[in-house]
């Protein structure tokens, strides 16, 4: 009796450990799938041999918009801090200049960040106001 229930414990535990492995393995797939439609835009504006300006813009455009619906099914955001004060937590001052602005508020943004939900993926690259002299 004993050994069978520590046999049946051990099998729970397998089965859990497989559970987990598979979901860390396929735990991506949702995201890829919205992905794929961005794939087969690109693939289509690269297979067109007549390609205007205004064309291959309107399909970055839709390919854009695709993109954005995929990260946002994703959980992915973007952060574009202009005019708010800085976060060490979200943002990375690559400057500080003077300003008629407030200490701390991000001028200028170098490169815009992104969170996975609430977890930072990549900082946001900002410029600081030093705020004004006293």
């Amino acid at each position: 009796s004993w050994l069978r229930a520590k046999a049946e414990a051990d099998n729970v535990r397998r089965r859990a450990e497989a559970d987990v492995a598979a979901a860390h393995k396929y735990a991506i797939e949702n995201f890829a799938e919205s992905l794929v439609p961005v794939m087969d835009s690109l693939q289509a504006a690269l297979a067109t041999p007549q390609a205007t300006l205004e064309s291959l813009r309107a399909g970055v455009e839709l390919t854009h918009k695709q993109l954005a619906q995929a990260f946002e099914k994703g959980g992915l955001v973007m952060v574009d801090p202009l005019g708010e004060k800085f976060d060490p937590h979200r943002h990375q001052a690559m400057a500080t200049i003077e300003s008629d602005q407030p200490a701390n508020t991000v001028l200028q943004v170098y490169q815009k960040g992104f969170l996975v939900h609430d977890r930072v993926l990549r900082p946001a690259l900002v410029v600081v106001a030093k705020g004004k002299e006293a």
